[in-house]
């Protein structure tokens, strides 16, 4: 492998690594905001929409180049981000959380890196090396020791048709943001695709019709109970370091590293969570599920190491 090659892999794992991070800080601030009266479809429908807003403002002072108008086969990529990658990959995750326990959901939804590995190697043609199968195994497996996914699991066939859907939806996000930039940039993606599922949402769940006092000071719950912070703080922390950032680290990721690799590593997420309701939420995290969180990273390694350089030439960042 080359300097350039080893150069731009190692910046995709930064970028999809620190997207995780984000994503796991997330988890905790949401928490935050859901205990304050916010129901989950309307904290995702602020979310989603202050993201899509969020991004257009960055492109009109920043990029505008980022607000061409999807083309061609671009609108369909574009559409299909929106509305799976984004919009239904919420609205299915919420349904599998609201049936069956966290843990359950979060192992039912982490199985889209199988999913993108089977579309790598039976769609897309990819060499997909026996070493990816062992290492996406070896994580799940400890995924569910990290999560004890067993725990009060009860398998109701909507939740766990809804988890299922909502790892589709995952990998669809993955699959969808690789291709759509080949010819757009990270920017212009999301901005599009913000702007799709924002529509969808507001449409179930408008967002100005939250009925929360946004100006309210808050606790912030658990070991952080001594502090408090205007709700408005905490939910615009929702929407820029637990929406904007993260996807975007993770979409630009794509232009270095394989949407296989991206997946894998992004299991880092839910055993991150787990870590972090230990040390803010003070919520247990026994033996098995700390043998399961060493299990999850060394299946990550795994499966990191078994894949070459991105098959694509870098895209112009316009």
């Amino acid at each position: 492998m080359s300097s350039q090659a080893v150069t731009r892999r190692s910046l995709g794992i930064i970028l999809v690594v620190a997207g995780a991070l984000l994503f796991i800080l997330n988890s905790g601030v949401s928490r935050v905001a859901l205990r304050q009266g916010i129901s989950s479809l309307e904290l995702t429908s602020l979310r989603i929409t202050g993201t899509a807003v969020a991004l257009l403002l960055v492109a009109l002072l920043a990029r505008r180049s980022a607000l061409r108008p999807p083309r061609g086969r671009e609108v369909v990529v574009v559409l299909g981000l929106g509305l799976f990658g984004v919009a239904a990959l919420q609205f299915f995750y919420f349904v599998a959380i609201d049936r069956l326990t966290i843990s359950l959901a979060l192992l039912l939804e982490f199985q889209a890196p199988f999913l993108v590995a089977l579309w790598a190697k039976f769609v897309q043609r990819d060499d997909v090396s026996a070493r990816l199968w062992w290492g996406l195994g070896l994580a799940v497996i400890g995924l569910a020791m990290a999560t004890e996914a067993w725990r009060g699991a009860s398998f109701d066939t909507l939740g766990v048709l809804a988890g299922l859907l909502a790892a589709a939806a995952f990998a669809a996000y993955f699959l969808l943001g690789e291709q759509a930039q080949t010819t757009m940039s990270s920017l212009g993606t999301m901005l599009w695709s913000f702007a799709v599922a924002a529509v969808v949402l507001n449409v179930v769940q408008p967002s100005w019709s939250v009925d929360a006092d946004l100006g309210a000071h808050v606790s912030l719950l658990g070991t952080l109970d001594h502090l408090s912070l205007p709700l408005w703080t905490v939910v615009t922390s929702v929407v820029l370091l637990g929406t904007l950032l993260p996807f975007g680290l993770e979409l630009a990721a794509l232009r270095f590293i394989p949407a296989t690799t991206v997946t894998a590593i992004a299991m880092l997420e839910p055993v991150g969570a787990a870590a972090l309701g230990w040390a803010w939420h003070e919520e247990a995290l026994g033996a098995v599920a700390v043998i399961g969180c060493i299990l999850v990273v060394t299946g990550i390694l795994l499966a990191e190491r078994s894949r070459g350089d991105h098959p694509a030439d870098p895209v112009a960042l316009t």
